[in-house]
């Protein structure tokens, strides 16, 4: 027989002392993982509850006034004639104007970030500082947006209190996050697929028009999406550029003066009167409509393109 097989075999045998202390831990660690699971449910459903007591008492005070009158009507100072008219169509207004800015230009951004190198000290510390920038601007307070735009567009440029004024200083607000997502879209294209595309004698610019935009295309069409929900959202920096609260007509060209449904909403909440309270319900209804609306066009433009 062999000389190992002949050697007696020792098995190490844990003392009843270690058995205890080593059930005792996994019973502490047990009961720790769920005291934290029933601490994350409780916050999770506090949240859940709170949202839907909002949501009942917003529902039961606007829906009584929710008709086609209040959509097509003007404000006014009597509650049973006031409407949301021209804050619809100014967020249209400003939304048409946004959003192609915004993605041509944080889209352009990104892929410069993400796609071109600048190989020089200069040129690497410039694309650093850039990326640096984009990040610390994605935190920045709406309401300084609204001072940048007012001393610019306003001021500077005098575009007075105009639609463009309005859409230029939201472009600027929303411009940190498309770029952010768009960088994290072209990010998740596989290395691969620019190799091989450049193997095949594509250029850098055809790569990246033809194999990395439409890789990354859903995630960047998601990202705009939800950052245009975020501008047609916002008060602050419309009410600091002098975004009127009162407002009879609607726009005709981008240097007319506007309104939006957040301002509109805002405003009605300000009067002292029970029926303006319900207008402004009535008004958040149509607004989160709205925004429900563009994340659920979010999120089927984005299965549809990944199927595709």
């Amino acid at each position: 027989m062999p000389e190992s097989a002949t050697k007696e075999q020792t098995i190490p045998v844990l003392s009843t002392d270690s058995k205890t202390s080593s059930s005792s831990n996994v019973k502490y660690r047990r009961m720790k993982s769920k005291l934290a699971h029933l601490l994350f449910l409780l916050s999770t459903w506090m949240g859940v509850v709170v949202l839907a007591v909002l949501l009942i008492d917003i529902a039961r005070r606007g829906l009584p006034w929710l008709s086609l009158d209040f959509l097509d009507s003007f404000a006014s100072r009597i509650p049973e004639r006031a409407g949301l008219k021209a804050g619809i169509w100014g967020s249209i207004w400003m939304i048409l104007i946004t959003a192609p800015l915004a993605f041509i230009i944080g889209v352009a951004t990104a892929v410069f970030l993400e796609e071109y190198r600048l190989n020089s000290k200069w040129g690497g510390r410039i694309q650093r500082l850039i990326q640096l920038n984009i990040n610390n601007l994605a935190g920045v307070p709406s309401i300084v947006f609204g001072i940048l735009g007012l001393t610019l567009f306003v001021r500077q440029i005098n575009l007075g209190k105009s639609v463009l004024a309005g859409a230029l200083t939201m472009t600027l607000l929303i411009l940190p996050i498309i770029v952010v997502a768009a960088r994290e879209a072209i990010a998740s294209v596989p290395q691969s697929l620019r190799l091989a595309s450049m193997a095949m004698g594509a250029t850098r610019l055809q790569t990246i028009w033809r194999v990395v935009l439409p890789y990354a295309f859903p995630g960047i069409l998601t990202g705009t999406i939800l950052a245009l929900s975020r501008a047609i959202g916002e008060t602050a920096p419309l009410i600091m550029i002098g975004a009127v609260t009162f407002l009879a007509f609607t726009p005709s060209s981008v240097m007319d003066m506007f309104t939006v449904m957040p301002i509109q909403i805002y405003n009605w909440t300000s009067q002292p009167k029970e029926e303006f309270a319900n207008l402004a319900a009535a008004g958040i209804i149509v607004l989160l409509f709205v925004l429900l609306s563009m994340n659920a066009l979010a999120i089927f433009l984005r299965n549809k393109f990944r199927r595709s």
